[in-house]
């Protein structure tokens, strides 16, 4: 692949883990009152918990795999934290760091320090954990009898994912024919 398809590449994988990370804010900010505290079960982590755990999961893998890009830990995982706009914070905060860490590896080559054999498996385990997470809240709201209708869910998640931006997306080159 060329260096400009590279780039281009790497933008739009990049652009996948904002987007991810816009959807994780839009959905703490649609929480009704009081959304925080509820959980789907009673031993459950709270939905808060959920969202402080997301944060801490993310700045544990920076620091065991890409250390030059570590921040602070916080002293809990599993915070219950009240205040939506310290969470969101936090997640802002944490984004950074995966988004600064993955980068810095794919731009220089550099293997991930302990797990992964690619960054971008990285960025991938870190969407994946974070959707289920998401999973488990909207679960929390439906068992609590305020569940999020599509109205709502779909124009802060659905549509972040989907919806085209001003990011070229990657042109694929088909593989030459061999002879």
């Amino acid at each position: 692949m060329s260096e400009p398809q590279n780039q281009r590449i790497l933008e739009a994988l990049l652009d996948s883990w904002d987007r991810n990370n816009t959807i994780l804010l839009n959905l703490l900010a649609a929480l009704p009152e009081g959304g925080l505290e509820l959980n789907a079960m009673e031993n459950s982590p709270s939905i808060a918990e959920l969202f402080t755990h997301i944060h801490y999961v993310r700045l544990v893998f920076v620091e065991e795999d890409v250390p030059e890009f570590a921040r602070p830990l916080p002293k809990q995982e599993w915070a219950n934290e009240r205040n939506s706009d310290r969470i969101a914070q936090m997640l802002r905060e944490s984004a950074v760091a995966v988004r600064e860490a993955v980068q810095s590896r794919l731009e220089s080559g550099k293997e991930m320090n302990l797990h992964y054999d690619h960054p971008v498996l990285f960025l991938q385990h870190m969407i994946w954990h974070e959707g289920y997470h998401h999973g488990q809240i909207k679960l929390a709201l439906k068992i609590a009898g305020l569940p999020m209708s599509d109205d709502i869910a779909g124009p802060i998640t659905w549509d972040v994912w989907m919806d085209k931006t001003t990011i070229d997306p990657p042109k694929i080159e088909p593989p030459s024919v061999l002879s």
